[in-house]
């Protein structure tokens, strides 16, 4: 094996880690995403939990009583 055929080889190595270093950074961005999205959606929850157990606004005045059935 040759000094170019050695050469060729290390940047097709190089080439296809750089595809992958990529790759992986798109996946930590899109996971990344998600946890935002997931951390305001458990904040807008703890919130809501919060409105309701203080009396909120009335909207779920019903959430506490027994269905009709009973």
């Amino acid at each position: 094996m040759n000094i170019e055929d050695r050469l060729v080889e290390i940047e097709i190595k190089v080439t296809s880690q750089d595809d992958l270093t990529q790759e992986l950074s798109h996946l930590v961005y899109q996971q990344q995403k998600q946890i935002d999205e997931l951390r305001a959606l458990c904040t807008a929850l703890i919130k809501k939990m919060g409105d309701i157990s203080n009396g909120g606004d009335g909207a779920d005045a019903y959430a506490h009583e027994k269905p009709p059935h009973y």
